[in-house]
């Protein structure tokens, strides 16, 4: 049979968006997904988030599970990937921003695979970024620190941009209140050093920030520490992991991300052949994957019309009507 020209333009066509979606071999093919985590999974904080979001894709899809940890190298990174993929591993999440270079490279090896690379707003073929937008809780925060306090001090683990992010909508959040408010950033460069978060938050403090809010996975704990210690003098807020017992009468509110029920979605979709065509981007909107809830036992009350204010901006956020980072 011999086709015209258009009906050969057609089937390219056809074959060129079929070799661009990972597809798998069948529907009895064992599903096997892998973790890279930054660090130990029995921390509190950002690498037990990954942990129990793989723990619930094992238990919700019936999927084979595996994990490593790794140190900050990205040798390591591209290795624990092609390990992955050669396996025959149908997702790999890489449970940062750091493990997205890698991730990229491995890829090109591994048409087959969907690389997922949490805190990433990329989107490159079958690397796919997934986003808890940090910005949205940390605004909150910012209206909150604004409206009670005099200042703010900000400890990151690492500039990178989803740290940056969050930063941004925290300074957007208190300047909405009050323009004047002095917020003063500085990064620790390290995820686990809580000594170093401490001293950061207490030189802070010192200096007349009477909010000390950290973004910096385990080591924020010190963050947490100095703002008890300080006792009257510091608020802050617990985030991605609940430290109120720490701080019972410091820590104002709760920012938690239960990225194991987004996991679960975006795994569930790739495990029936529906591959994300952006990167994905969790919000306030996603009530099952982001919390932000107030310590009503906080030695700071929150009065009622601020409560009532922050549901407002709450709403306008998840309208868009309010922007919380840079696009």
């Amino acid at each position: 049979m011999r086709l015209s020209r258009r009906q050969v333009l057609e089937c390219v066509a056809a074959l060129s968006i079929a070799v661009s979606v990972p597809t798998f071999a069948s529907a009895a093919e064992e599903f096997k997904m892998g973790l890279l985590v930054p660090g130990s999974v029995a921390e509190e904080g950002w690498n037990k988030i990954a942990y129990d979001a793989l723990k619930q894709v094992e238990k919700e899809l019936g999927a084979k599970i595996s994990y490593v940890e790794l140190s900050d190298n990205p040798a390591a990174f591209e290795k624990a990937f092609r390990d992955y993929a050669s396996h025959g591993y149908q997702v790999v999440l890489g449970h940062g921003f750091q493990f997205q270079d890698a991730a990229l490279t491995t890829a090109e090896d591994f048409p087959d695979t969907v690389f997922l690379v949490s805190s990433s707003y990329i989107h490159e073929g079958n690397v796919i970024g997934l986003n808890t937008d940090a910005s949205q809780p940390f605004y909150l925060m910012g209206v909150i620190a604004a409206s009670l306090g005099k200042g703010s001090g900000l400890i990151g683990g690492m500039e990178i941009p989803p740290i940056a992010h969050a930063f941004d909508g925290f300074e957007r959040g208190a300047k909405s209140v009050n323009p004047d408010f002095p917020v003063s950033k500085v990064f620790i460069n390290s995820f686990t050093d809580a000594s170093a978060a401490k001293e950061a938050a207490v030189s802070m403090i010192a200096r007349g920030a009477d909010f000390v809010v950290p973004n910096a996975n385990a080591a924020g704990l010190g963050v947490i520490q100095a703002a008890q210690e300080a006792g009257e003098k510091a608020s802050t807020f617990s985030v991605y992991s609940e430290y109120t017992d720490v701080a019972p009468k410091n820590i104002l509110g709760t920012f938690l991300a239960d990225y194991g029920r987004g996991i679960v979605r975006i795994v569930s979709d790739i495990k029936n052949g529906n591959v994300p065509q952006s990167n994905v981007d969790f919000g306030l909107k996603d009530k099952d994957v982001i919390k932000f809830t107030l310590n009503d036992e906080a030695a700071k009350s929150i009065p009622q019309d601020l409560r009532k204010h922050l549901e407002e901006v709450t709403a306008k956020i998840v309208s868009g009507e309010i922007q919380t980072r840079a696009q």
